[in-house]
């Protein structure tokens, strides 16, 4: 089979979840693919065109067949659930939130999330500027929130630190009582929940924004 950029980044992605980022390279594709590592490069670059190629097909399979919200469906809820569809896509792969984190993706079905955004959030009355300073925030919460919840799988320990037994040892209660205390919620291994419980909170900021007689309410 002939190579091409996406069959690169495809075999790449299936190679993560054994690997891990970390340990993905050029090379360990090319003998995936049973080809010399030179043979990647007439394109792909190097290994950030590669991570961008990956980070493209992982954020086009999360919307594919997106659309407008539907007959009353309200902006809030359209937001919710597209950011669940991100998060998932991310999830379907080893270190997936990593490899989307910081690529430059330019393909056309990324432009296209970032317009029903925009206009989503517009039509709910948000003006440009604040649709446009709200999308990239809620973004970057839900990858982020994703590399910490892929991390906490601790593949990259002997052992997991993050397991709930080991938690309780790792805090001094005398001298940090309230983190002590708080440990399994700062850590909840219930990570649906933690991450619902950002996307309600921020989903709440927007709404605190949202222009009244043409100015947007602040709490700052």
């Amino acid at each position: 089979m002939k190579l091409d950029a996406e069959r690169i980044a495809r075999a790449a992605l299936d190679l993560l979840d054994e690997h891990g980022l970390d340990g993905l390279s050029m090379r360990v594709v090319a003998k995936r693919l049973g080809v010399q590592a030179a043979a990647l490069y007439w394109h792909l670059k190097n290994k950030q065109e590669l991570l961008d190629a990956m980070a493209a097909i992982v954020l086009t399979e999360a919307i594919e067949g997106l659309e407008s919200p539907r007959a009353g469906e309200d902006w809030a809820a359209w937001l919710a659930t597209t950011t669940r569809r991100l998060r998932a896509a991310m999830l379907a792969h080893r270190d997936g939130a990593r490899v989307v984190a910081g690529t430059n993706v330019a393909h056309p079905e990324v432009f296209r999330l970032t317009e029903l955004t925009l206009r989503t959030l517009q039509d709910a009355g948000f003006p440009p500027d604040e649709a446009a300073r709200g999308f990239p925030i809620l973004l970057h919460f839900t990858i982020g929130f994703t590399i910490e919840e892929q991390a906490r799988a601790g593949l990259e320990y002997d052992v997991n630190p993050y397991r709930p037994d080991r938690l309780g040892t790792l805090v001094d209660a005398g001298r940090f009582p309230l983190t002590a205390g708080l440990i399994g919620t700062l850590f909840d291994p219930d990570t649906d929940a933690g991450f619902e419980h950002g996307l309600e909170v921020i989903l709440a900021g927007f709404a605190a924004r949202r222009a009244v007689d043409g100015k947007p309410e602040t709490v700052l």
